[in-house]
């Protein structure tokens, strides 16, 4: 049974790699996106039940990416959650006004990191994973 679906939006195949093997190992679907515009367009098609975004990511940065997946209704509840390298003053504050209900930073931790991304799927989600 699948946990939920997860959309990474992500341009390192490494970080892709690793994020999709922790998650895939504890039920999520991962569907991936090298970079904001598909990741907007996949996001759209299939309306997962969180996004991972990092923020620097080629011909379009998170910051923005996070505002057009806000604007449009259907991902309205859909959680986003930065990912990213950016760990200056300040970060965590411009991905959260930018959209983002969350921030991990990178480097990630492997041991605590699926654990985190749980925190914010849904409720429904973590119950029929538990039933």
């Amino acid at each position: 049974m699948t946990l939920c679906t997860v959309l990474l939006i992500e341009d390192n195949d490494q970080n892709r790699y690793l994020v999709t093997f922790l998650l895939e190992h504890h039920g999520c679907k991962v569907v991936s996106a090298a970079d904001g515009i598909s990741g907007i367009a996949a996001a759209t098609a299939i309306v997962p039940d969180l996004i991972l975004l990092d923020i620097q990511l080629p011909r379009m940065d998170g910051y923005a990416v996070a505002r057009e997946l806000r604007a449009i209704a259907a991902l309205g509840e859909v959680p986003i959650v930065a990912v990213t390298s950016y760990a200056m003053s300040g970060d965590r504050g411009k991905a959260i006004a930018a959209g983002c209900n969350g921030y991990i930073e990178k480097p990630i931790n492997p041991d605590t990191f699926v654990a985190e991304i749980l925190a914010f799927i849904p409720r429904r989600h973590q119950a029929e994973a538990t039933s």
